[in-house]
């Protein structure tokens, strides 16, 4: 699933169909193996590893930590590439990106569409 990339820092708010794509993937970052996974995989040299490089850093079955990797995928965090036996992961850094620059702050917020008496937050 791709996600588009947003234009920085001046972007409208998401809409229903980006938010259910954009969800999906936050969901998959969600699972503290998978947010690992991705962390291991990005710290590696060059931004890439081995299956046989991650499995070992945790305490789970090898068809385990396959479907964790599964998910990220599917998700479009990541990418793989089989090489012979093994298959070799990378981060998809613009995705991540996207996720990050989503939860960052706009320089041009939305204006209020309440009167401060129509608010239950004033006094």
């Amino acid at each position: 699933m791709p996600l588009a990339a947003p234009s920085v820092m001046s972007r409208a708010p998401l809409s229903a169909e980006d938010a259910v794509d954009l969800a999906a993937a936050f969901k998959a970052l969600g699972d503290p193996v998978r947010l690992r996974l991705v962390s291991l995989i990005a710290a590696h040299e060059g931004g890439e590893a081995c299956v046989c490089d991650l499995t070992g850093a945790f305490d789970l079955t090898g068809p385990t930590i396959s479907h964790h990797l599964k998910v990220l995928r599917l998700a479009g965090l990541i990418t793989g590439e089989r090489r012979g036996t093994w298959i070799y992961y990378r981060v998809q850094t613009e995705v991540i990106g996207h996720l990050a620059e989503i939860l960052a702050p706009t320089t041009t917020p939305l204006a209020p569409t309440c009167t401060p008496e129509e608010s239950d937050l004033s006094e």
